[in-house]
């Protein structure tokens, strides 16, 4: 049986695995934008704190993605679940670009332009929220696209422990040796990375200041 055919017979099941696979790249993103773009502005904030943050997020980058989820399987209320060990995992993975693109994108905001709105009387909450964040919102948008496509790639690995996804096909695949039901999960999952990769490159040019 070759793709195509693989994929004709098994297109209901191609579609829920798809379906699954968007479910945890697009809670994890998200999760990822609340928790990395306020630490991002914290350590713009409070510089002392860039080292640590920043160390930190690098650190969980170099641990291989099958060992964090062995690390997160005693986590109460995760480890139970392979669905949030997932979720929680690909959320630590995005934390790096979300974090360091916000804290570039505002540290690259030009300092005449802030000292300006110092002269006007701004407040710093008035500063971030009025000049900063809108002047370094393509720079965000760059490291949310970034997350984005990576956990698209790392959530096929999710499915080796159960949480679902694109990953099931290849894992199945590979057990079998059948190179049909591997790109019946490798492929989707490409167009995935290609989608989000191409959608949010756009908003970032969209959004780029003038």
């Amino acid at each position: 049986m070759n793709f195509w055919q693989f994929m004709l017979q098994n297109s209901g099941q191609v579609l829920e695995q798809t379906l699954e696979h968007l479910w945890l790249v697009g809670v994890s993103t998200v999760l990822a934008v609340l928790i990395g773009i306020p630490l991002g502005i914290l350590i713009t904030r409070l510089p002392k704190l860039n080292k640590p943050v920043l160390g930190a997020a690098n650190v969980i980058q170099t641990i291989p993605s099958l060992a964090l989820f062995g690390f997160l399987l005693p986590a109460p209320w995760i480890g139970t679940r392979a669905d949030r060990l997932a979720i929680l995992a690909l959320t630590l993975y995005a934390l790096l670009p979300m974090i360091r693109n916000t804290y570039v994108g505002i540290q690259g905001v030009d300092r005449a332009v802030v000292e300006a709105g110092r002269g006007m009387g701004m407040t710093d909450r008035q500063l971030l929220f009025q000049v900063e964040l809108p002047l370094a919102i393509g720079v965000i948008i760059a490291g949310v696209r970034v997350a984005t496509v990576i956990s698209v790639g790392l959530a096929t690995i999710a499915a080796a422990i159960g949480a679902g996804g694109l990953g099931e096909f290849i894992f199945r695949g590979l057990a079998m040796v059948n190179n049909a039901v591997i790109l019946a999960g490798a492929i989707p999952a490409a167009l995935l990375a290609l989608a989000a990769d191409f959608g949010f490159g756009w908003l970032e040019k969209r959004l780029q200041p003038s």
